[in-house]
């Protein structure tokens, strides 16, 4: 089954409203050439979605807002919380969950992720669930074990027809921001793994229609490498998606433009 590529960009914390603005107004070209073939994704600051979503509307740039996080509740006494209902307000159409630094510094547990990515799909969004391993767990050769339990722990219990919608992103710790990356085979394989943990939990249908992403210091220069692979349906990139040029290179790959 063919599955439309999906290239996010998470900006984690970085650009003011006014730096968001400007990075989008660099992507549009490329949005308006490649966006048909790939599904393109940002995932501003909460403060700057306001400004981007703007700048989406008026200027019916071809790209789809992301969230870098969620709570699990609609409203109440959360403080310095984001809603689902706040999102939504925004068109936000994805929403990123269980990044390994929302675990390390954050302390978010498989479980909190898995309330949420149930909140999001309720409210007509999708999650980007993250899942990765670190160096230790990685030179133990215990990645399987490790990726299986936090996968199946975060899609437990969800609607088949959610699953099928399902976006999730394997990234291993000890990649993301090191310029150390996983092998293209490495990433497969892993991503090969999540996609028999989904059949598993669901079935075939289900998991050939759920995407998989790979992230850890995805660039311009070995994207494709990536992309060649049969179960790995796109990137969730970093550093390099905060430049517009290095972004568009990424977006061009994935959509074999560039």
């Amino acid at each position: 089954m063919a599955r439309k590529p999906l290239v996010a960009g998470n900006w984690k914390m970085n650009k003011t409203a006014a730096e968001a603005v400007s990075l989008i107004n660099g992507l549009k070209e490329v949005a308006s050439n490649c966006g048909d073939d790939v599904e393109i994704v940002v995932a501003p600051p909460f403060t700057a979605l306001h400004s981007v979503k703007t700048i989406f509307d008026l200027d019916r740039v071809n790209m789809a807002l992301g969230a870098q996080n969620m709570f699990y509740e609609t409203e109440g006494a959360f403080t310095g919380e984001i809603s689902p209902r706040m999102l939504q307000a925004e068109h936000c159409r994805y929403v990123i969950l269980g990044h390994s630094e929302r675990r390390q510094y954050f302390g978010e547990t498989d479980e909190a992720v898995n309330r949420k990515a149930k909140v999001v799909f309720e409210h007509d969004m999708t999650p980007i669930v993250c899942c990765g391993e670190s160096l230790e767990t990685h030179e133990a050769e215990k990645t399987a074990e490790w990726i299986t339990e936090q996968v199946s722990a975060a899609i437990t219990g969800l609607l088949p027809e959610h699953a099928a919608r399902l976006v999730i992103a394997y990234e291993p710790i000890w990649a993301i921001g090191t310029g150390k990356t996983a092998t293209p085979d490495m990433a497969q394989e892993v991503c090969e793994l999540i996609r028999t943990v989904v059949t598993e939990m669901f079935d075939e249908d289900i998991a050939a229609t759920a995407r998989i992403l790979y992230g850890g210091s995805v660039t311009e220069l070995n994207a494709h490498l990536f992309f060649a692979a049969d179960d790995i349906d796109g990137a969730l990139v970093g550093g390099a998606a905060l430049d517009a040029q290095s972004f568009g290179k990424i977006i061009k790959a994935a959509c074999g433009c560039g």
